[in-house]
């Protein structure tokens, strides 16, 4: 869907804004933060700024710092830094209510995720970068400063696309194809949507430009391509009613920081579109090449959403029905971490516990087994009680308890045998 214009790569911020993170360059150990500025001074704008006077000054000020115009330059690159922070912040209507109402505590606070530029790196950090990406945070870069600057002075080649018919190509990286696609009146009251797919999953941006007083034309909305199947894909939507962008980073930044609340924040990359019908008249589109070592392969088609009714009504219900849920998941979120920290707790004293009643039982088994007669032998034959005497063997003592005063066991037994087989035969039955 749509997406706010000049967007940089999203990391998680340390004070001052960036973590003073320095692409290219060895880490020389942790130094003291730089002190903020107000972003209201840093964008030279008044606190009742309007969205429109912020995103003026913001678009003048990161074509006067951006990296492409100042590469032998290192104070400008912190400065387009600097500008894109602020921007982010006066950009955004809650970071605003935040920061006027609190001050970058606020912020601090919110954990507040910083987007910096990574359009102009050398061949090392364009390795990183795709490395970065591979390991599952999207790695998103600014529309290249040539283009940018070419399109305020109108001097791109702008080519047709009628509504209701495709142009494909190929865009070689950071670089871009212009289109002007011409709606009537019945049209723009239907609406229109412009998509852009790429079957050899190119990475690319599709890009809106609005007609800017010096004749040329400036940039307001990007979306990113985003694999969906087998292809990748961006669209722009103009339906009339508030159409919702996905910024898969949120997540992705989520998943990377706490897999555990991923989900919850799975949702919250929804953001709203800030566009949402077009008059009629000639608008300005482009398919920018956002990879960093080969050309973007594409096809660009517009259509009139007139025939799309049933979808147009599939798409804004589905949308309802996702902020709803998004809202419903902030709930229980709040729900489930009490949950799981109950959880967390009874499963720690069930352990305590079941540790508790497997030794309690040893020792009543070890108890119960000091109840007999019989003494374990000795491994080694005879030994030696505690008071230094000698012992005999088991053998021996059970000889001994079976010997009488007089003779031994075995004396005894032979008489017993001697007189019993003496008794005459018969003379049971004169005893009886």
């Amino acid at each position: 869907m749509h997406n706010k214009p000049q967007r940089f790569e999203r990391i998680q911020t340390f004070p001052p804004f960036i973590g003073e993170m320095k692409t290219g360059s060895k880490s020389e150990g942790p130094s003291a933060p730089a002190p903020r500025r107000d972003p209201y001074e840093v964008l030279s704008v008044s606190r009742d700024s309007t969205d429109q006077d912020i995103k003026t000054a913001y678009r003048k000020l990161a074509l006067k710092y951006h990296p492409d115009k100042n590469g032998s330059n290192p104070e400008a690159s912190e400065l387009f830094k600097e500008v894109a922070y602020s921007y982010s912040i006066l950009s955004d209507p809650e970071k605003r209510r935040q920061y006027d109402s609190a001050g970058f505590e606020a912020l601090d606070a919110s954990g507040m995720d910083m987007e910096i530029d990574l359009s102009n790196l050398g061949t090392v950090n364009t390795m990183f970068a795709a490395l970065f990406s591979k390991l599952g945070v999207p790695i998103k870069t600014t529309v290249s400063a040539n283009v940018l600057e070419e399109a305020l002075n109108g001097t791109v080649t702008v080519r047709p696309l009628p509504i209701g018919t495709s142009v494909s190509g190929k865009v070689d990286k950071q670089c871009a194809h212009f289109f002007g696609v011409t709606i009537n009146e019945e049209q723009a009251q239907a609406g229109i949507a412009i998509r852009v797919t790429s079957t050899s999953q190119s990475k690319f941006k599709l890009l809106f430009f609005e007609h800017d007083v010096s004749g040329g034309y400036s940039l307001a909305i990007q979306e990113d391509s985003e694999k969906t199947g087998k292809v990748t894909s961006a669209g722009l939507y103009f339906l009339h009613f508030q159409v919702y962008r996905m910024d898969s980073t949120v997540n992705a930044l989520a998943m990377a920081k706490d897999p555990e609340a991923a989900f919850f924040k799975s949702l919250e990359g929804l953001q709203p579109c800030e566009v949402s019908e077009l008059k009629a008249g000639t608008h300005i589109f482009a398919v920018y090449g956002d990879n960093f070592f080969k050309t973007a392969a594409y096809t660009i088609e517009a259509l009139c959403t007139k025939d799309y009714a049933e979808t147009t009504e599939k798409l804004k219900d589905i949308e309802a029905q996702i902020l709803r849920k998004r809202n419903e998941l902030r709930q229980f979120e709040t729900e489930y971490r009490k949950a799981l920290a109950r959880f967390q707790e009874v499963t720690k004293r069930y352990n305590e516990e079941k540790q508790s009643v497997d030794e309690l039982l040893k020792q009543r088994d070890g108890i119960h087994a000091s109840f007999t007669i019989t003494k374990a032998p000795n491994p080694i034959g005879a030994g030696v009680t505690s008071n230094g005497s000698s012992s005999k063997s088991t053998g021996d003592s059970s000889k001994v308890e079976n010997q009488g005063d007089d003779g031994t066991s075995d004396e005894k037994e032979r008489s017993f045998k001697k007189r019993w087989f003496n008794i005459p035969r018969g003379s049971d039955k004169k005893l009886g």
